[in-house]
């Protein structure tokens, strides 16, 4: 991943891990098959820590920001924004199923600690997902082309997150 999901080929990655093309081939049975199998580790890696970085967040034990982070560095620096984008320019959107499935499932195991009032988590969800996928993308150039600084998106997130939960805390007198 680390020149690109076009570079993701049978070839090149059976020349990383020491096997045959044919080997890889008979294994996956087409590159497209590869890149869902890729697709579908990193998004049990991704949703894995992240989920258990809620179940902190919540217990009081990390600060929010953490999640936004993870969550912005899975799609960035970890590449799943641009092997999402490019499984989806390339038309083989059946390969994101397994993150969607996979993210699906957490929120669903999430919703069950939803406190009432709260913004719905899978609200909370979609912002957050779009805005590190829309930052993955194209944040820094945007960024720089509107005069902010490169992690304002990151801030962005972290602000709507806490306020869809300050929203549904009770009035202070």
């Amino acid at each position: 991943m680390e020149s690109g999901p076009s570079a993701v080929t049978l070839k090149a990655v059976a020349g990383r891990v020491g096997r045959t093309h044919a080997n890889l081939l008979h294994h996956f049975g087409s590159a497209e098959a590869l890149h869902t199998a890729l697709i579908t580790r990193m998004a049990a890696d991704i949703v894995g820590t992240i989920g258990a970085a809620v179940l902190r967040v919540r217990a009081g034990e990390l600060d929010p920001r953490e999640v936004v982070e993870m969550t912005f560095d899975a799609f960035g620096k970890g590449g799943a924004g641009a092997l999402a984008s490019w499984m989806i320019l390339s038309g083989n959107t059946n390969a994101l199923d397994p993150i969607l499935t996979a993210i699906h499932d957490l929120v669903d195991e999430l919703a069950e600690g939803d406190m009432p009032g709260d913004q719905p988590i899978q609200e909370q969800t979609l912002t957050l997902v779009l805005m590190a996928l829309g930052d993955a993308l194209m944040g820094a150039p945007m960024a720089r082309a509107l005069g902010l600084p490169v992690g304002k998106a990151r801030e962005l997130a972290l602000d709507a997150l806490l306020a869809s939960k300050d929203a549904a805390a009770p009035a202070r007198c």
